[in-house]
């Protein structure tokens, strides 16, 4: 051979193709089903994602407006079925069943995801995707990148599925097991819809202090660049030698000097703020959100809760927390002889607060003992009994 000539190209050797394929194979498969694990955790909170999402694009494209609001009313159904998707494909992708089928039905989600996530990003409409519920929150170029990373792992198994010929569910079986994974998957979505999220990773999770986390865990520092004669330098205090003159600062501590909750306010109808008196003793809180969407059929059980929580030697202060107009509300809480003071706080924090309308809080000190799903009414015992923990 002329010392000239190339050599050829070294293939990568076929253990190593294997290797990386396989284990691109489990990775997405796994990220799959944990991701729909978690929304499926609190389908009620993917729910009103998706309608962030169908709300921007009703506004973006004015002719498709009836559409997108049509997939809004719709949410709570969409949010199981999607997630329930990506857990039944991610399960098909690890068990190899129909590989190539699954495979395409898993583009057609990533190409979605992917579009979801750079619309965010690139015009700034919906800051958090939601695509790990609220167990992880990401910003929506990292989220992009996310679903960038899986389109990556999805064309490498795509690309080299002879490495992946075996399937270890076929036939009949196959149909069985995959049934099955359908059915705890949708299970799974449905019983937390009609209930509260198995795991609450929001600020007002039970055993949670509200009011130590509307303060900051820990005074905020700087670092102050200052420059002098063409000396740059960099202080932890503000230097008191007036001949430096400031340039920039830099927290040094943002998160920890930043209050978990930052928006938890609430007030009476006159706009008085009623935040403290709220977070002293022992209180049992009725949130009603829109009344509109308010279950109406549990108020006779609610009322006689509240009206026993009132007389209630333990010193039980009952009371409702709305968002929903003071007019309005004084009219709905008339159709449902609802009894007691009520006050007001902006809708995404009773959002976040519990997924239920209406749904009940119970708190002492500030600190959150127990809520509870209209589905889950508790009898006064059990009130008292989490007051007395």
């Amino acid at each position: 051979m002329s010392p000239n000539s190339s050599a050829p190209a070294v293939a990568p050797a076929p253990h190593l193709l294997r290797t990386v394929t396989r284990v691109c194979w489990f990775v997405l498969g796994a990220i799959f089903i944990f991701s729909g694990l978690v929304k499926l955790n609190d389908p009620v909170g993917t729910a009103y994602k998706l309608e962030e999402y169908f709300e921007v694009f009703a506004v973006a494209v004015p002719p498709l407006e009836g559409f997108f609001l049509w997939f809004k009313n719709i949410s709570r159904t969409l949010s199981i079925i999607l997630s329930s998707l990506e857990v039944i494909l991610g399960v098909a992708l690890l068990l190899r069943w129909h590989l190539k089928i699954t495979l395409w039905v898993l583009l057609g989600l990533l190409v979605f995801f992917g579009f979801l996530t750079f619309y965010s990003a690139a015009f700034n409409k919906v800051t958090d995707c939601g695509c790990f519920g609220d167990f992880i929150k990401l910003t929506p170029w990292t989220s992009f990148a996310k679903d960038m990373f899986l389109l990556a792992l999805w064309f490498m198994v795509f690309t080299h599925q002879r490495f992946l010929r075996h399937s270890f569910v076929q036939g009949t079986f196959g149909i069985m097991v995959m049934t099955f994974a359908t059915a705890i998957a949708i299970g799974i979505g449905v019983r937390a819809l009609g209930h509260l999220p198995y795991f609450d990773f929001l600020p007002y999770k039970v055993g949670n202090d509200i009011g130590k986390l509307m303060k900051p865990a820990e005074p905020a520092r700087y670092r102050y660049t200052m420059t002098r004669n063409g000396e740059t330098k960099e202080f932890d205090a503000y230097p008191t030698d007036t001949t430096w003159k400031y340039q920039a600062m830099t927290s040094l501590n943002p998160k920890e000097s930043t209050p978990v909750i930052t928006d938890f306010e609430v007030s009476d109808a006159e706009g008085n703020s009623y935040t403290q008196e709220l977070l002293k003793g022992s209180k049992l809180v009725l949130i009603v959100q829109n009344t509109n969407k308010t279950d109406r059929d549990r108020f006779a059980a609610i009322n006689a809760l509240m009206e026993g929580a009132a007389k209630s030697r333990r010193g039980i202060t009952a009371l409702t927390i709305t968002s929903t107009s003071a007019a309005k509300f004084d009219s709905f809480r008339h159709d449902v002889n609802l009894a007691g003071p009520y006050y007001f706080a902006d809708a995404t924090v009773l959002k976040s607060i519990i997924r239920s309308n209406p749904g009940l809080m119970v708190l002492h000190n500030g600190v959150v003992k127990a809520k509870y799903h209209y589905h889950d009414l508790p009898a006064l015992w059990e009130v008292e009994k989490v007051l007395k923990e």
